[in-house]
């Protein structure tokens, strides 16, 4: 046998050089935390860490979790931790070479009289960084906003830019020119299908028990899947880990409590919020009196033994709502419609160091009208999804990260329904999908990040999904210190859709169906670019461009007039635009503009308009003021150009024959007959209001006090909502509105 030496001596090379590589690697060391709060041991997320003497840091994820590599072994370094709302801490460390150093941090809130005044420790800006179109959301930043009726998680997302929504009426909000169906919300990694209460006025979600929020408006990576447009992330409060403590509140509208505290090895927390007054809603809804009543309840318990699995969290976690329209007048129609979630996590961090996540959750929707004698049409929907989701990551010595995931998603949906034209429909449908999406993050360079990946749909729900690749890649490139461009391009694949009427003013709830398989599933393909320049560590403006062609969007067939016509089509959506930011951020005081000028389509029929979203330029300017002393004040004013809308050009007279055997001659039965112009070719006037807000925390004792007072629409703009088509009559959003809130805390 003939040996190849060559060969040979080059594979020596290569394991000589890996070899010494991995032996020099294994002379540092490293430090990973977590940081908690001293009070109640919840996890402190974005918390800024930094490193003093090599001049580098990071920050917290979502769990409130850090890591640094490459520290040089037996030399002592000071870490800087600094939060906002809690006093900066600084501790002395040494590691040994290969050691990875565990420590726990627990800050200590500010007390109420200097809450405002604390100077942030040094802010480590990470360069390397994919995350081009994340917004990190933190509750003290929603508490800060001037509130319409009280805190509320997803109209405060309607300030940021590339987020639009129709208006004061709805809480519905659409991203870069996608539609509300393509905007997947979760709540602890468990799919939330109905999000809104109230005629789709505020969100189910309770700010009181939000630890943390991550939005993606764009180019999110491959281990989220199912939507086209946006990621809304929200992971709950863990419960008072040290003591019992309670909270209630109350509103013009809801009345909310809330309960934690420790248990054996671990933690729970449980809230519920339900509405006692409609009156509240007359200012939102004309003056007119809508018989509105929901709840909310939620709950989770923690569970962590080193006896059972070292470095295991358990949770199990819960969320109910129910909302229900009832008149008392038989001609009336009524509503109904509910979320019930369940969900099951199991987090476990390894010595690697890597992490892995397993979830099981059950989420189901249920919506129904209810004619009773109105001339409504009947509609029930009724949506189950069971997930299993397994995820693993791993960081390497360079900071370099890979990631591996699996879920399994079995669906049913079942939907009846009657069209304007009385066709009905009955649609019953089960489906699985299996998919695996695997991604590497290249992070070991200072000033140039990659993130690159893919899902594979093994099957779909919809059966032209199977086999189908999702690929994805983000960047970041740092130049010169202050100076980051970032990019974004990936294909998306959305196998669920609501029917929505998009001529309908106020959206009760969105019945949602599995696409059939007579329709490709819907697909996107966008792409982005940003840059961003930090005058200072507190100062910053960055400005991004986005482009996305979306195919195969399931609309509602309004040409079926048989029973065997398809109840959906296919259109397609085109959106692009540019959108500005810029933040001042100051002990006192912080400053944030914002501007996005947008173009939307779309394509149903070969016909071509803009959707009812479609807002051409936004604006907003936010400024906070901290005194001290326990006061917050804040100030929002919004501009925006008009939505579009269908122009009514003329009218007839139409002779009406409700009985062609009761026609008598010289009888006068003639109702107007419309003529509207092209669909959405008309403009809306301009919009604008200004809204205030002012907090004070109050202690007496254990007891904590907040009060909230809050001035919406203060100079009292007229903004127009919409022409009534039978009267012209002009209705309009909403009047200048006063609310108030008070919050106990024990």
């Amino acid at each position: 046998m003939q040996i190849n030496y060559p060969l040979i001596f080059r594979l020596l090379i290569f394991f000589t050089i890996i070899s010494i590589q991995v032996s020099y690697a294994q002379q540092f060391g490293k430090l990973r935390g977590v940081v908690s709060d001293s009070i109640n041991g919840e996890a402190l997320v974005f918390c800024n860490i930094y490193l003093d003497e090599l001049k580098t840091g990071t920050s917290t994820d979502k769990r409130g979790m850090f890591l640094i590599n490459q520290i040089p072994p037996n030399i002592k370094f000071t870490v800087l931790i600094s939060y906002v709302g809690y006093q900066t801490k600084t501790i002395v460390f040494e590691v040994q070479p290969n050691e990875l150093k565990d420590i726990e941090i627990n800050l200590e809130p500010l007390s109420i009289e200097l809450s405002a005044v604390e100077k942030i420790g040094e802010r480590y800006v990470e360069k390397n960084v994919t995350d081009l179109g994340l917004e990190k959301i933190s509750i003290k930043q929603l508490e800060i906003l001037p509130k319409g009726v009280e805190t509320d998680v997803i109209r405060s997302l309607q300030y940021l830019p590339g987020v639009s929504s129709t208006g004061d009426i709805s809480a519905r909000y659409y991203v870069r020119g996608g539609s509300s169906d393509q905007n997947l919300v979760l709540l602890n990694g468990v799919t939330l299908y109905a999000p809104f209460h109230s005629l789709g006025l505020f969100s189910v979600i309770d700010p009181d028990m939000i630890n943390s929020i991550e939005f993606f408006k764009g180019g999110f990576s491959s281990d989220y899947s199912g939507r086209l447009s946006s990621i809304l992330n929200v992971l709950t409060k863990d419960g008072n880990k040290n003591r019992f403590g309670a909270a209630a509140s109350a509103s013009f509208l809801t009345g909310k409590g809330l309960l934690q505290g420790p248990i054996p090895n671990g933690s729970f927390m449980a809230s519920g919020r339900f509405s006692y007054s409609n009156k509240i809603l007359k200012s939102f809804l004309d003056q007119k009196t809508v018989p509105v009543d929901f709840y909310d309840i939620s709950a989770r318990i923690n569970y962590s033994s080193p006896d059972i699995f070292n470095n295991a969290k358990f949770s199990l976690f819960t969320f109910l709502t129910n909302d229900k329209i009832s008149y008392n007048d038989p001609s009336r129609e009524g509503y109904s419609w509910k979320n019930n979630l369940l969900g099951f996590e199991w987090l476990q961090v390894y010595d690697a160091p890597l992490f892995s996540r397993l979830g099981i959750s059950l989420s189901k929707f249920e919506g129904k009208i209810i004619p009773n004698e109105s001339n409504l049409k009947p509609l029930t929907n009724d949506l189950q999804d069971v997930t299993i989701s397994f995820d693993l990551n791993a960081v390497f010595n360079s900071k370099d990260q890979v990631d591996f995931g699996l879920m399994i998603k079995l669906l049913s949906a079942k939907l009846f329904m009657e069209n304007k034209t009385g066709v009905e429909s009955d649609i019953d449908r089960f489906a699985g999908n299996i998919s695996i999406y695997g991604k590497y993050k290249l992070l070991r360079y200072e000033n140039f990040g990659l993130d690159i990946g893919s899902r594979l749909n093994v099957t779909g729900i919809n059966s032209n999904t199977g086999g189908t690749f999702e690929p994805r890649i983000s960047f970041t490139y740092n130049p010169y210190d202050d100076l980051i461009f970032k990019g974004s391009t990936g294909i998306y694949i959305q196998e669920v859709s609501t029917l929505t009427d998009e001529d309908e003013i106020i959206s009760i709830f969105d019945p949602w169906i599995i696409i059939p398989d007579y329709l490709d599933p819907a697909k996107s393909f966008s792409y982005s670019g940003g840059i961003q320049y930090n005058f200072s560590p507190d100062v910053n403006i960055q400005i991004e461009g986005y482009h996305r062609n979306s195919t195969n969007v399931p609309v509602t067939n309004d040409e079926k007039y048989f029973s065997f016509d398809p109840d959906l089509v296919s259109s397609s959506q085109e959106s692009y635009g540019w959108e500005f930011r810029f933040n001042l951020q100051d002990n006192l005081y912080s400053i944030t503009t914002s501007y996005s000028l947008s173009w939307a389509y779309k394509k149903v029929n070969d016909y071509t308009y803009y959707p009812k979203y479609d807002t051409r330029h936004a604006g907003n300017i936010m400024f906070e003021f901290n005194p001290g002393n326990a006061w917050s004040l804040s100030s929002v004013w919004s501009l925006y150009s008009g939505l579009p809308f269908t122009e009514i050009i003329s009218y007839y007279d139409k002779y009406n024959i409700q009985n062609p055997f009761e026609v008598l001659p010289g009888t006068e039965n003639y109702v107007p007959y419309l003529i509207l112009a092209d669909k959405n070719l008309g403009r809306l006037a301009s919009y604008h209001r200004l809204d205030l807000g002012v907090s004070k925390k109050l202690s007496f004792g254990p007891t904590i006090f907040t009060i909230s007072l809050n001035a919406i629409n203060v100079y009292n703009r007229k903004n127009i909502f919409y022409y009534e088509r039978d009267s012209g009559r002009r209705v309009n959003m909403l009047p200048f509105l006063f609310t108030a809130t008070i919050k106990a805390e024990i």
